[in-house]
């Protein structure tokens, strides 16, 4: 049995799958980059007027100034500003040729002659220079980003209209047991309904991940293998729910030795989820067992399944926390692993969930996430701040 941060940083070293697409940048959404994305120019591409106003030679502005011309956003300046001159600009227009300055509208008047009068002592530029933004050649977007809609203009604004991202892992999800059925029979006797493998297909295919269910395998040594081994022929990674402790009918463990999979972690000092086993083969397929029961296949699967579909394709993910009061205070019998418990937030404070051990689901309806206690550490108090790792 090892320490969960262990079994993080197992599946944290695990190399990059290697495998990339080129793809539009407008298909690109929640998929990982590849290579990153450089401008292709200066931006601005040119000094251009940050405001409204008329654009002028700075030591002119104290006098009197013909306007020229109006240069409105789009349109390139036609003429040059000679002394006591200046131009109509809008805000985003090139500046002309000898101005260093832009009066605002409300700092100036047009006197009975229709010349420009600056009614202020100094002024600010007004000016967006060339290449302040970003120059040339710089890197915009770095290899491993997940792509969000923010990338995207990114992209369109440096001309990336090709970009090349990591491949999804392709996932195949089981669930094992002779008590299941599948949702759709309704159970008789001592079977209960498949819950688990539609779950973790939910949560995968939520984070834009490609999970395929693909059954119910029966607790057999031979059907497992034979499952395991078809799936690893054309799936990433294959999750396995239930048959991963250490009861009579638990083959997993077995059967992935027998499929050319090393086993990397079998025992987790975690609660809930202590029976997860982790494994690959040698060209980097991957399989989870995780347990049967569905609050603990339900956690495991946010923490450790999501963590290797992004560490494979380059990207190490943010996790999003914040950190709220206890509403209430919050104790536990054993203290002898890290637990993960099941919160709701209220009035910006946290509720643990009602929850009677990882096989009530129920548990985790309208659930916002997940706190965390260190072995060893049997309470929380009400009013002492947690991370909660948000859902």
């Amino acid at each position: 049995m090892i320490p969960f941060e262990e079994a993080l940083r197992i599946i944290a070293s695990q190399p990059l799958s290697g495998g990339t697409e080129e793809i539009s940048f407008s298909e690109s959404l929640g998929k990982v980059l590849a290579e990153g994305v450089f401008s292709d120019m200066d931006m601005p591409p040119f000094d251009k007027s940050a405001m409204d106003g008329y654009a002028c030679r700075s030591k002119d502005a104290h006098q009197p100034m013909v306007v020229i011309e109006e240069i409105p956003a789009g349109k390139m300046p036609q003429l040059s500003l000679a002394p006591g001159t200046c131009s109509r600009i809008f805000t985003g227009a090139p500046l002309p040729v000898g101005a260093d300055c832009v009066l605002m509208d409300e700092e100036v008047k047009l006197d009975e002659e229709g010349r420009v009068v600056f009614l202020k002592k100094e002024t600010k530029p007004n000016i967006c220079y060339r290449g302040e933004d970003v120059k040339a050649g710089t890197l915009l977007i770095a290899p491993g980003t997940l792509i969000r809609p923010e990338h995207i203009a990114i992209m369109a604004s440096a001309g990336a209209v090709r970009v090349k991202t990591a491949l999804l892992p392709l996932i195949g999800v089981f669930s094992t047991g002779n008590e299941l059925t599948e949702p759709s029979v309704k159970p008789e006797g001592s079977q209960i309904r498949n819950s688990n493998g539609f779950q973790v297909v939910a949560q995968l295919q939520q984070a834009g991940f490609p999970a395929e269910y693909l059954g119910i395998i029966p607790d057999r040594a031979e059907d497992t293998e034979y499952a395991v081994r078809g799936a690893l022929v054309y799936k990433d990674i294959v999750v396995l729910t239930g048959g991963v402790s250490m009861g009579d009918y638990d083959f997993v463990p077995e059967v992935m030795e027998r499929c050319g999979v090393e086993i990397l972690f079998h025992h987790l000092a975690v609660q809930p989820g202590k029976p997860s086993l982790f494994g690959k083969t040698r060209n980097n397929r991957y399989v989870f067992g995780l347990p049967g029961n569905p609050v603990s296949s339900f956690i495991q699967t946010e923490l450790l399944v999501k963590l290797l579909c992004y560490r494979i394709q380059g990207h190490t993910p943010d996790i999003p926390r914040i950190m709220l009061p206890m509403g209430v205070t919050y104790g536990r019998k054993r203290a002898t692993r890290k637990s993960f418990i099941p919160v709701r937030i209220a009035d910006s404070k946290v509720f643990p969930v009602e929850y009677h051990g990882s096989a009530h689901i129920q548990a985790l309806n309208g659930v916002h996430g997940i706190i965390a206690m260190d072995p060893g550490q049997e309470f929380i108090a009400e009013g002492e701040a947690v991370h909660v790792r948000l859902f």
